[in-house]
């Protein structure tokens, strides 16, 4: 019987978790409290029981309601100092679960408002992840993401600014939020923008909507990456698309499940896409609401895919290879696979 090896000790990158999402159920408690916020009933129930709260986004109430909890979590982020904080423990938690590279993602936009401006905003967050890389050792970069929700516009003005902070760690650009409203040809110059300024494309894409959202994606975006990209698991033919050209889906199954995109664990399509050959990176996207960090990924993995431990190492393995971390992070990070899978259990 083969051992079971502990998947918090298996390095990996972590490539698709969002900002607010990332924030610890105790701190958006405190801060609520901190800045007299008063937070939905339905979230403040599930933050005390620690039980993610009940959530369905595959109609448009749904998805508005999801909206609604995690705007409320965003209104409790006011000061510079509870940036450092948030960013602070969300290098901590990945920590704890065996990143040794996180890629994280904000639209500073909706922060603006309460730090001063985009550009004071966007500071003071590549400030937080500056300090936490140095106090925690995880690397740490900046991938900054519009809202397809708004106009194309105010995405080139973020890809603009993102690019202008390319050497302080930003490092990519993407598009978030319902991928039924905004078609991705609408957002192609912002993207032209990043990618003309040296920066990672990574779409959200193929997560409520089908396929066809993941090719706008390679077509109109030119993505390295797709944040989720899922359905892609319904076309053979772009899978194999996927697979020759490397380009690796950031999936979150315990997202899909907690947003009804799957109902069960297992019949999120990880085995279809893995044996596909499409590249894989396996993240949390927003564990204040769904509940489970990084290294749970991988027990759904394991436990409802059959994935054995040389298996999840490749995943692990996948995941480093898309990042941008730097050749030496990667080649540690490699290395530090390599160990976990041949050390005993």
């Amino acid at each position: 019987m083969e051992r079971v090896r502990d998947l918090s000790e298996l390095p990996k990158a972590h490539l698709h978790l969002h900002f607010t999402g990332s924030m610890r159920p105790g701190t958006l408690l405190e801060l609520a409290d901190k800045h007299g916020v008063r937070l939905p009933d339905a979230l403040t129930e599930a933050l005390v029981s620690g039980e993610p709260p009940s959530l369905r986004a595959t109609d448009e109430r749904g998805w508005f309601r999801f909206q609604r909890l995690y705007d409320a979590a965003r209104s409790c982020l006011r000061t510079p100092e509870d940036i450092q904080r948030l960013v602070r423990e969300a290098a901590e938690e990945d920590v704890k679960d065996g990143s040794g590279w996180l890629e994280i993602q904000v639209d500073p936009t909706s922060y603006a408002p309460r730090l001063g401006g985009l550009i004071p905003a966007l500071e003071v967050i590549l400030d937080a992840v500056d300090t936490a890389a140095r106090e925690t050792g995880l690397g740490m970069r900046v991938l900054v993401a519009a809202n397809r929700m708004k106009h194309p516009l105010d995405a080139r003005t973020l890809a603009r600014l993102a690019v202008r902070y390319a050497d302080r760690g930003v490092v990519g650009f993407g598009l978030s939020n319902d991928e039924r409203r905004g078609m991705a040809r609408d957002f192609d110059r912002a993207f032209a923008i990043a990618r003309e300024g040296g920066l990672l494309s990574a779409p959200h894409g193929g997560e409520l909507a089908g396929p066809s959202s993941v090719r706008d994606c390679l077509d109109d975006l030119h993505a390295n990456r797709i944040g989720h990209g899922v359905q892609a698991a319904q076309d053979p033919r772009l899978m194999k698309r996927l697979a020759d050209r490397q380009v690796t889906c950031e999936v979150c199954p315990a997202s899909n499940v907690a947003l009804g995109v799957y109902e069960k664990p297992e019949d999120v399509p990880l085995r279809t896409l893995f044996e596909a050959g499409v590249p894989m990176a396996l993240g949390a996207d927003d564990p204040l609401l769904f509940g489970s960090r990084l290294a749970a990924q991988y027990e759904i993995a394991r436990e409802h895919h059959g994935f054995s431990d040389a298996e999840l190492a490749e995943l692990a393995r996948q995941s480093i290879r898309a990042s941008v971390a730097p050749e030496g992070v990667t080649a540690e990070l490699l290395a530090g696979v390599d160990k976990w899978l041949h050390t005993p259990a």
